[in-house]
């Protein structure tokens, strides 16, 4: 048996997180669902604050997929040197854009199926731009959900793909996408990786981490 809060506690916990985190949303800053798709291939295993400022110069000069097909792998990966896995980020972009472009009319196609299709593309990618760029309940299972959903006690699984399952199954699914975004705010602002910060969190009352940890 899961070790997962009930249907009640969880409500409580998505209000409170609702409540302590108004306006969040994503941060990747974005005017396209291609632009979109891009900040997203590059912040795997990067900081959005960091796609943020290398995008915010890049965009202005390349933001269709023709315009990044007239650079190289090796201008495209000294435009973006500064974020990780840079080289095989400008690799799977450059391809990405080609398929787009070839296949697709340059336009980002709506569809998960289609998206994880692309190089570079995960089905964490893929469910950030449907969510965000087209407007589809899904939930995209980062570093910062996962952490932050099994430790309170939201889901109770050792993978992505699980503790994807997991939410999906036990929160209403209108709600998923303000549920990432509110998973995400908590995790960078309170239930950091090393050294989460239990005695400012609101939710030490329901947390399954807390009560292990603290005997509460």
């Amino acid at each position: 048996m899961k070790n997962i809060l009930n249907n009640n506690h969880i409500k409580e916990v998505l209000k409170i997180l609702e409540d302590t985190y108004p306006d969040a949303a994503c941060e990747l800053v974005h005017s396209s669902p291609f632009e979109l798709l891009i900040a997203t291939i590059l912040s795997a295993q990067s900081t959005d604050k960091r796609v943020n400022i290398v995008t915010n110069h890049l965009f202005q000069e390349f933001n269709t997929p023709g315009d990044f097909l007239r650079l190289t792998e090796d201008e495209l990966a000294e435009k973006i040197r500064t974020i990780g896995f840079y080289r095989a980020k400008s690799k799977n972009i450059l391809k990405t854009c080609k398929i787009l472009v070839e296949e697709y009319n340059s336009k980002v196609p709506s569809s998960r199926e289609e998206l994880v299709k692309l190089p570079g593309v995960g089905r964490k990618t893929a469910n950030v731009v449907i969510s965000n760029a087209f407007g589809q309940n899904a939930i995209a299972v980062d570093t910062h959900v996962f952490r932050v959903a099994n430790r309170i006690g939201l889901a109770d699984s050792q993978d992505v793909n699980g503790t994807e399952e997991d939410l999906m199954n036990n929160i209403n699914e209108e709600f998923w996408t303000k549920a990432h975004h509110l998973l995400i705010f908590h995790g960078r602002r309170v239930c950091k990786a090393r050294k989460p910060m239990c005695g400012e969190c609101p939710l030490v009352e329901f947390c399954l981490y807390y009560k292990q940890n603290f005997g509460k």
